[in-house]
C-alpha cells in the first residue's frame, strides 16, 4: 500500500471503530466472557453506575484502537507493524464486550469518543516516531496501567453487576499479557516523568467519560 493508501486505511478504521457496532473478531479468542445472568432486581442507582463504569473502559478500549492503528502506521519494521495490527484485532473483541454490556444496562457510549481517538491517535503517532523499542515501551506502559485501572473497577462495580465483573476480569488478564508481550518484545523502560503524564492524562480521560 502507498502512503496515502495506509493514511485512507486508517480513516476508514477510525470511522467504523466510532460510529459501527464492534463485532467480535473471529480470528481471536473472542467468546463473550459474562455468563452469570443479569440481576433482575438491580438497583437503579447500581444500573447507572455500572454503566459509567464500563464506558469508562469502552473508551479505553476506543482509544486502544487509536493507539495501535497509529503505532502500526508509523512502525519501523514489518514485524512490529503485524504485532500492533494483531493487537488492534484482539482489543476489538473488547471493544464489541463492552458496548454489548453497555446495550444490556441500557447505558451509552461517551459522547466524547471521537475527541478521545484523535487524541488517542495523535499520542500513539508521537511513540511510534520515536522508535519501535519506545512504542514498544509506550504499548507495556500503557498495559500496565489499564490492569491497574481495571483493578480498581472490579471494587467499584456495583456487588450484583456479576456480568460486568467477568468481563473486566477476561480485559485485565489480556491487557496484562499485551503488556508481557511488549516486553518481551524488546520494549523500553520509559522515564518517570513520561508515566506521570500518560498517568495524568488517563485520568482525565476516565474522570470525564464517567459523566460524557
Amino acid at each position: 500500500m502507498t502512503p496515502t493508501d495506509q493514511v485512507l486505511a486508517k480513516i476508514n478504521q477510525a470511522m467504523t471503530r466510532l460510529f459501527v457496532p464492534s463485532p467480535a473478531p473471529k480470528n481471536v479468542r473472542a467468546s463473550y466472557p459474562a455468563i452469570t445472568p443479569d440481576c433482575e432486581d438491580m438497583l437503579p442507582q447500581h444500573r447507572a453506575k455500572s454503566c459509567r463504569y464500563m464506558r469508562i473502559n469502552h473508551v479505553g478500549e476506543v482509544c486502544a484502537q487509536a493507539l495501535y492503528q497509529s503505532q502500526s502506521l508509523t512502525a519501523r519494521s514489518s514485524e512490529m507493524q503485524q504485532e500492533m495490527q494483531q493487537s488492534a484485532q484482539e482489543e476489538i473483541a473488547h471493544l464489541a464486550w463492552c458496548e454489548r454490556r453497555l446495550e444490556e444496562l441500557g447505558g451509552r457510549k461517551s459522547r466524547l469518543n471521537p475527541v478521545w481517538y484523535g487524541g488517542a491517535f495523535a499520542i500513539g503517532t508521537l511513540a511510534g516516531i520515536a522508535g519501535d523499542k519506545w512504542s514498544l515501551g509506550f504499548v507495556a506502559e500503557t498495559e500496565q496501567q489499564v490492569v491497574e485501572h481495571l483493578q480498581k473497577h472490579l471494587g467499584k462495580l456495583p456487588p450484583t453487576d456479576d456480568r460486568s465483573r467477568e468481563i473486566v476480569k477476561q480485559m485485565q488478564a489480556d491487557e496484562a499479557g499485551h503488556a508481557e508481550q511488549a516486553i518481551h518484545a524488546g520494549a523500553a523502560e520509559l522515564p518517570p516523568i513520561i508515566k506521570g503524564i500518560m498517568r495524568g492524562a488517563a485520568k482525565i480521560m476516565t474522570t470525564t467519560a464517567y459523566w460524557l
